[in-house]
């Protein structure tokens, strides 16, 4: 799904998003360096706001923020990027993000059962990763430039942190006989948010193809 800008201040500010959406240039070098700065700190301040927010946020206050998790599409999408955000910054810095992940886990339900159950409570959490390289990213944008047909899964992964959408104006996507992606959402529903994410328009093909024009 597309970011959604036009709000007020969270961690970024309206000049941060703009910024790295590239929406804003910047002329100077230091400027850049000073603005990536800003937005280093403003996470590092955010994460140890946390704490404070877990142990001292009072109980309605946090009800109404999730409240909207399953009618929002936006702030799930946001959350989902929230929990990745900090995956991939913790694997790429040597950390286990099971060490995180687990305590959190375990010391919510702990102190829940406290809390409405009066009791206390033994609490098992494992986190598995198991990676299947499937297609190189190279392959994927070879495939696109040719003009060969790529599927969801195949799209998504040059989608972020890749070059291989700019020169091109359309992507044919391969969809399964099922329709299923294997995730969380359907391929027609996969296909729908990567559409509203790359601002592009969709052309429903026969043999269970859909041509994303960017």
């Amino acid at each position: 799904m597309k970011p959604e800008t036009d709000r007020g201040r969270g961690i970024l500010s309206p000049a941060d998003r703009a910024y790295l959406l590239g929406e804003a240039a910047m002329e100077h070098e230091q400027s850049k360096r000073n603005a990536e700065a800003r937005i280093r700190q403003r996470i590092t301040d955010a994460v140890l706001d946390f704490p404070i927010l877990i142990h001292h946020l009072k109980k309605k206050d946090r009800r109404q923020v999730f409240d909207r998790t399953l009618e929002d599409d936006g702030f799930m999408d946001g959350l989902t990027a929230m929990l990745s955000f900090v995956y991939v910054g913790m694997d790429g810095s040597g950390a286990e993000f099971s060490h995180a992940l687990e305590p959190a886990v375990r010391k919510a339900e702990e102190a829940h059962a406290a809390k409405m159950l009066g009791q206390a409570v033994s609490v098992d959490v494992q986190f598995d990763v198991e990676t299947t390289v499937q297609t190189a990213v190279d392959d994927v944008t070879a495939a696109i430039n040719a003009g060969k047909p790529v599927t969801p899964a195949e799209l998504f992964s040059v989608m972020v942190g890749s070059d291989a959408l700019d020169d091109v104006d359309e992507v044919t996507l391969q969809l399964s006989e099922d329709g299923e992606e294997g995730g969380l959402l359907k391929e027609d529903e996969f296909v729908a948010h990567v559409a509203e994410y790359l601002d592009a328009d969709l052309r429903w093909l026969p043999y269970n193809r859909v041509k994303v024009v960017v």
